[in-house]
C-alpha cells in the first residue's frame, strides 16, 4: 500500500534526522565500538602537529603528511566534539588552525615549494613546510576530494556565530571556490587523476567504479568551476555490474573503493540513473562487496593462514615484505604497501588483513563487521595497541623473524579515518546528516542525476 505523500515525507525526515534505530543501538551495548571509536578518534588528536594541524600519513613512522589523512582528521574533529572526547572549542581551534594553515600555503606551478595549484594539494605534503614532499608526487584530484569532503563536513558542523566558527566557515568557502576542476579534464568529460609541474596532466583518468565519487560530486558543485553534468555519466559508463558469491553489484576489489565516498555521503536509498537502472542504491552495492570479502575468507582458495568467517577484510593497507618466499612448500609472492582486494574480475590477496576493511564497512553490514573485529582483536596479540588497530597483519608470513606471522608497526592515517567515520554514521548519523546541510554536496548529486529518499525533500540547485 502506497503510503500518503505527507508520511512519506516525514518518514523521510525522521529516518534522515535520527538514524540511530533499536538495531543500531544494540551494537553499542558492550562498549566495543565505543572503545574503537575513542582509541581511533585519538591517532588524529594526538600525532596531528597541533600547529600546523598536519596529519602524518603514518605513525610512529614519521615520513610526510598526507593530504586525504587531513581530510579524515578535520571529520574526526567534530565527532570528536559530538562525543565530547574533547571540547567543541578545542576542536573548533584545531580545524581553523589547519584550514588557516592549509589555505595560506604557497600554490604556484613551481616545482618545490607550493603546497599545491589552482586550489589542488599534493598528495603527499612535508611535515616540517607543508609544501610538495618531493618531484616525484603528483597533484592529486582525488587526495584533494577527501581533503575537502573534510573541510565541508567542518563548515557545515561549526555553524555557531562564535569568531572561530565564523572562521572556520569563510575559510572553508574559500577553499572550496578556488579549486579548477575544469583545469584537470583534459580528455572530457572525464576527471584526470593529477598533474605534474614538469610533465603535466596525469595521463590516467578517473573511470569505473572506485573511491572517486566524492570527486566528481564535489566537482558537479562547485560554484565556480564546475564540471558539466555529462561528466558523471562519463564516470559511470564504464562500470562493471559482475556476480560474485552469489551477489550481484558493481565490482571494485579493495574495500576503501567502497568506503571512502560513504563516509560523508549517505547514499541510501538515492539513486542515480545507474543504480536506478539496477535496482539498487549505492549503500547496498557496498554492502554487498563487504558481504563477498566475508566468503571469499570462508572459501580461502589460497589457503592462507587465519582466514575464516570473522577473520577477513581486503584493501589498501601495508604488508610484509616485497619478496617470493616459500613456505610450507607453497611458494607464495608478498608485498609491502598495495591494494589487496577480492572480486569478480580482480584478485590480489597474499594473506595480508586489514582491519579497517572491516572497520570501514562496519555501517554497511555490522553483524559481521563487529564480530570480525573482535575476532581480530582477541585471536592476534599485537595488532590492538594505543590507537585502536594497527594497519595490518599476515598470520602466513612465517620467517624467523615472525614465528606466528607479521603484523604492522604502523597506523595510517587514511585508514584509521574510515573506522571513525563509519562507527558514528553506524550510531548516530553524524557525519552524514551535516554533509546533507552542504549546499555544494547537494549541489553536486542532485547534477549527478540522483533522486529519491532524503534528496527528494530538498530544492533543486541549478
Amino acid at each position: 500500500m502506497k503510503r500518503p505523500f505527507f508520511a512519506l515525507l516525514f518518514f523521510s525526515f525522521f529516518h534522515c534526522a535520527f538514524p540511530q534505530s533499536s538495531t543500531n543501538t544494540q551494537y553499542f551495548r558492550d562498549g566495543f565500538l565505543d572503545t574503537l571509536e575513542q582509541h581511533t578518534f585519538n591517532y588524529f588528536w594526538n600525532c596531528v602537529d597541533p600547529s600546523t594541524g598536519l596529519t602524518p600519513d603514518r605513525y610512529p613512522t614519521k615520513t610526510f603528511s598526507s593530504t586525504a589523512a587531513i581530510g579524515f582528521a578535520l571529520t574526526s574533529y567534530g565527532i570528536g566534539a559530538e562525543r565530547k572526547y574533547v571540547t567543541r572549542q578545542a576542536a573548533a581551534e584545531r580545524v581553523l588552525t589547519t584550514i588557516r594553515y592549509l589555505y595560506r600555503l604557497p600554490q604556484s606551478d613551481a616545482m618545490m615549494g607550493a603546497a599545491g595549484y589552482r586550489g589542488y594539494f599534493y598528495h603527499f605534503l612535508d611535515l616540517k613546510t607543508g609544501t610538495r614532499f618531493n618531484r616525484n608526487i603528483e597533484l592529486s584530484t582525488i587526495d584533494t576530494a577527501l581533503l575537502l569532503a573534510g573541510v565541508l563536513f567542518c563548515q557545515s558542523y561549526f555553524d555557531n556565530e562564535d569568531p572561530a566558527e565564523k572562521e572556520i566557515r569563510a575559510y572553508a568557502d574559500s577553499m572550496f571556490r578556488r579549486v579548477d576542476w575544469k583545469w584537470l579534464q583534459a580528455r572530457p568529460p572525464l576527471i584526470s587523476m593529477g598533474w605534474f609541474p614538469d610533465k603535466g596532466i596525469h595521463s590516467s583518468d578517473w573511470r569505473g567504479y572506485d573511491e572517486s565519487m566524492i570527486l566528481h560530486i564535489l566537482a558537479l558543485g562547485s560554484p565556480t568551476h564546475a564540471v558539466d553534468e555529462n561528466t558523471w555519466s562519463g564516470y559511470t559508463k564504464n562500470f562493471q555490474w559482475l556476480s560474485y558469491f552469489g551477489q550481484e553489484f558493481t565490482s571494485f576489489g579493495p574495500l576503501f573503493g567502497h568506503h571512502y565516498s560513504h563516509a560523508w555521503i549517505d547514499f541510501r536509498g538515492i539513486r542515480d540513473a545507474y543504480m536506478r537502472q539496477k535496482g539498487i542504491d549505492y549503500f547496498e552495492n557496498s554492502r554487498r562487496a563487504t558481504l563477498t570479502h566475508q566468503s571469499y575468507a570462508k572459501s580461502n582458495p589460497k589457503k592462507m593462514n587465519g582466514y575464516s568467517e570473522f577473520m577477513w577484510g581486503f584493501t589498501a593497507c601495508d604488508g610484509p615484505a616485497d619478496e617470493t618466499r616459500t613456505i610450507g612448500g607453497v611458494s607464495r609472492l608478498f608485498s609491502t604497501y598495495c591494494a589487496r582486494g577480492v572480486s569478480a574480475d580482480w584478485v590480489n590477496d597474499d594473506g595480508t588483513i586489514a582491519p579497517t576493511a572491516a572497520g570501514g564497512s562496519v555501517a554497511f553490514a555490522p553483524e559481521i563487521c563487529i564480530p570480525t573485529l573482535k575476532n581480530i582483536r582477541n585471536r592476534v596479540p599485537g595488532v590492538w595497541s594505543n590507537y585502536g588497530f594497527l594497519d595490518a597483519y599476515n598470520l602466513t608470513y612465517i620467517t624467523d623473524a615472525t614465528p606466528a606471522g607479521w603484523i604492522d608497526r604502523d597506523y595510517l592515517g587514511i585508514d584509521q579515518g574510515p573506522i571513525v567515520l563509519m562507527i558514528e554514521n553506524l550510531r548516530s548519523g553524524l557525519v552524514w546528516n551535516v554533509m546533507k546541510r552542504n549546499p555544494y554536496i547537494v549541489k553536486g548529486l542532485q547534477r549527478a542525476g540522483f533522486t529519491g529518499g532524503w534528496l527528494d525533500s530538498i530544492p533543486q540547485k541549478k
